[in-house]
């Protein structure tokens, strides 16, 4: 009988679920694990005049029917392929549109077999807008929510992390206290949603979780660990040319090799109206007003206020 490359490779995913795998990779398993096959496929060849005769010659062939038949092997819903080059093959029990949502997802920055959780990504991002932006950065948790509005009254609400940027961190003393009696901005406010993953499925429900909750601040972002294929990046120009709001791509294994990759557009002012939603609802928030509060009065950026380790 005839090798099946639809039900080999749906055998090899579902056994690795989650683990991520290029045609080359899995043709090679195939030539490893299903050795008579692959040599009864070499005859056949031979016989219509194609040479296989080596064996890289044989894998390459299953390289291109797996390339081939893609549309068959993820026939099934729980196989996936990413859009990106070289292309990957895995098994999921997760949803596509759940792969927008904290979880134990892959990402390109650590190894194949490592998995890394969506808020192990809050210190590394706070790590490093301090040490590359001169941003410091705190955590808001929704759980600290007064939920007060019911069942998905806070939806999209609170952004993950928040920032301040002090403009008038290499001033001279005498010009920050003439801005201060001006009354003038002194620092920028940012906000940040993040994301594992990034894929053509959920980066739109993904960008406008990210519109609704940060467009109080002077500058938005939405920061992912992995952006998955051309068509997505494509989408964040659109959708950034639009409304503002950046994209950041982090790297879990080097912060400081992270990188923005479409700035965000700066809001001239806070929305305050807006802010002062987030206030009344989540004492994360409110801490975070008066330290930004008291840094308008004083010009005192305490970094102690600013420990993630401490929140």
């Amino acid at each position: 009988m005839a090798l099946s490359i639809t039900k080999v490779v749906p055998e090899l995913l579902s056994n690795n679920p989650e683990k991520r795998f290029t045609a080359r990779e899995i043709a090679k398993w195939i030539f490893e694990n299903y050795r008579q096959d692959c040599e009864e496929k070499r005859a056949r060849s031979t016989a219509k005049k194609i040479p296989l005769d080596t064996d890289d010659a044989l894998i390459q062939q299953l390289v291109a029917e797996i390339g081939s038949q893609r549309r068959s092997i993820t026939r099934n819903s729980k196989i996936r392929a990413t859009e990106g080059r070289p292309r990957r093959y895995y098994y999921s029990e997760l949803s596509e549109d759940d792969e927008v949502d904290p979880g134990n997802l892959p990402t390109k920055a650590t190894s194949e077999s490592k998995h890394i959780r969506e808020h192990d990504l809050y210190p590394l991002l706070s790590n490093y807008l301090r040490d590359e932006l001169d941003v410091f950065s705190v955590r808001i948790d929704e759980k600290r929510a007064t939920n007060r509005r019911g069942q998905n009254g806070n939806r999209w609400l609170f952004p993950d992390l928040v920032g301040l940027e002090d403009l008038s961190a290499t001033w001279d003393r005498e010009t920050k206290d003439c801005v201060r009696e001006f009354g003038d901005t002194r620092a920028k406010l940012w906000s940040f949603e993040v994301k594992l993953h990034l894929n053509s499925t959920n980066v739109r429900e993904a960008y406008f979780q990210t519109v609704s909750n940060s467009s109080w601040a002077n500058l938005g972002y939405l920061v992912a660990a992995e952006i998955e294929g051309r068509l997505t990046m494509q989408e964040l120009r659109t959708l950034s040319g639009v409304h503002g709001i950046g994209v950041m791509e982090l790297n879990p294994s080097s912060p400081s090799d992270s990188q923005i990759l479409i700035p965000a557009r700066e809001r001239q002012s806070v929305d305050w109206l807006s802010a002062d939603r987030l206030v009344q609802e989540n004492s994360d928030f409110l801490q975070y007003i008066k330290v930004v509060r008291h840094f308008h009065q004083t010009g005192d950026l305490r970094k102690s206020d600013w420990d993630y380790n401490n929140r």
